[in-house]
């Protein structure tokens, strides 16, 4: 559901550094503890049925884990299967499991626990946000206790980084049901404690095979909303990082502070305004064509990200080498867009509520959209809602007409082949590129298809494509083993390290 360069640190004299930093890490280092802050609280804890991505960076990795995994260059690894076999034809794979693996309850992992989860992924009642990966499988099959043999409809080659992602991580039927809120998996970590509008505190699972190799025994996820919140608790030494700060015009404050790194990425983060292609004027594509040339990205982008984010035209994130180069396509043109109002029979413009989640980027992109919108006739209300209810309004019931989200999944742009999914955009042209790209086997076709895709949801302005969203971590001196770059949302704790 639901990230670019800076100057050199400003260097400070070695005893300031040794008298603020030092006390501080050496107390955290001793406790072999780390606490970390997030600006959304995930409204559940089971990554298979929501789609929200705070599940995913408090779970993946640390609690659950998939078949596959992925590096911080997004590079598909072992995970739960040791190894695999491709057939020539490129439809069934043969995962070879680990052995000795366990669930932090104690019971056992086998190829039963991850039949049961692909079936229970790809049935009709599911709520799997990529239920797609799973209804593409014909058949899946527990060959022997450490065996999975899954048979695709079609050759996919995306479907090893797919099973790498957190709605694909494998759990077991005897604790399935519980997992949102006591989840158990095979990973490092195992919940001790969600307090509700505070934190969610995991201690290290004695039963995970590499128990012995993770420093970090207690990770507190601590939930800080507000971006002068985030700089505060960081300077208070509250919390020892923050792995996407909200508050990015604080970066170079804390670039100059030898307390402090600050590492600089990207994200998956297709930052959006999108619309409900489906609602009243809307509809019609003029409309969103006119909005897309209203909307200048530039100013949203140095006024809401203080110049921090890549401008992208199209659902696709601009480090893929797929990526097309679209953000021409509709320049800020005031003229062209009262033209195309005019054509669309909506001349003095109309109104619309603009619904924005609790995130920085999304409100403060919306106070500057909403004066551009005006400046065609298009009369914005604002509406800022909780997180609960963006994922209830918007997304469930798609009762609004446009809202600001950063879409973080990878290779997310496959929602847009979902005529149900909240956009409300129906493409039989778009469906056929995807399914394309899907299926191709060759680099090069299967890129060619990618920007097929591309293009036909940027020419029907399916939604105004603004910015991709960046990645600022800011985190205590000493504290290694961090991800500059998120190619999935994730912090992977039992990587981290105190020097």
């Amino acid at each position: 559901m639901i990230a670019k360069q800076f100057g050199a640190r400003a260097a400070f004299v070695l005893s300031f550094a040794l008298l603020v930093g030092a006390p501080a890490i050496a107390q955290t280092a001793a406790n072999r503890a780390v606490v970390i802050g997030m600006t959304l609280e995930p409204p559940l804890l089971d990554p298979t049925i929501n789609a929200a991505a705070a599940i995913a960076e408090v779970t993946q990795l640390n609690v659950f884990e998939g078949l596959t995994r992925i590096d911080e260059q997004g590079r598909v690894l072992p995970g739960l299967a040791e190894r695999w076999e491709v057939s020539p034809d490129a439809r069934t794979y043969t995962f070879h499991l680990l052995r000795g693996v366990k669930f932090a309850d104690g019971t056992d992992l086998d190829a039963g626990d991850v039949k049961f989860t692909f079936e229970r992924n790809a049935a009709p009642d599911s709520t799997n946000s990529r239920k797609s990966y799973f209804t593409q499988m014909e058949r899946v099959a527990a060959q022997d206790p450490t065996t999975v043999v899954v048979t695709l409809k079609e050759p996919s080659a995306l479907f090893l980084f797919n099973l790498a992602e957190n709605a694909s991580v494998i759990v077991a039927p005897e604790s399935a049901a519980t997992n949102r809120s006591n989840p158990i998996g095979t990973g490092p970590y195992k919940l001790e404690r969600w307090t509700p509008g505070d934190s969610v505190v995991l201690t290290k699972n004695p039963l995970y095979r590499n128990a012995a190799q993770v420093q970090i025994e207690r990770v507190t996820f601590k939930f800080i909303g507000d971006g002068a919140a985030q700089v505060a608790a960081l300077q208070a030494g509250d919390v020892d990082m923050f792995a996407n700060i909200a508050a990015v015009e604080a970066t170079p404050q804390f670039q100059r502070d030898a307390r402090f790194q600050v590492l600089v990425g990207s994200t998956e983060g297709e930052t959006i305004l999108a619309m409900n292609n489906k609602r009243g004027p809307l509809a019609d594509v003029r409309v969103r064509r006119a909005i897309s040339h209203a909307v200048d990205r530039r100013e949203v982008i140095l006024g809401a990200q203080s110049g921090i984010a890549v401008p992208i035209g199209t659902h696709f994130a601009p480090h893929n080498p797929a990526y097309v180069d679209l953000t021409g396509t509709y320049l800020p043109d005031l003229a062209k867009a009262r033209d195309l109002l005019r054509e669309a029979g909506v001349p003095n413009g109309f109104e619309v509520t603009l619904t924005l989640p609790p995130v920085d980027y999304a409100r403060r992109s919306g106070q500057i959209i909403a004066a551009q919108l005006a400046r065609v006739g298009i009369r914005a209300r604002i509406e800022e809602v909780e997180w609960a209810r963006w994922l209830d309004v918007v997304y469930k019931q798609k009762n609004y007409d446009m809202t600001i989200v950063s879409h973080v999944e990878p290779m997310d742009i496959t929602v847009y082949g979902n005529p149900n999914y909240y956009f409300q955009y129906d493409s039989a042209p778009l469906r056929d590129a995807l399914a394309r790209a899907n299926r191709a086997t060759d680099v090069a076709e299967q890129n060619r298809a990618w920007g097929d895709a591309q293009r036909i949801i940027t020419q029907d302005a399916v939604n105004v494509f603004l910015f991709e969203l960046p990645k600022v971590a800011v985190a205590k001196k000493g504290l290694t083993g961090l991800w500059r770059n998120w190619p999935m949302t994730l912090d992977d704790v039992a990587a981290m390290r105190w020097e």
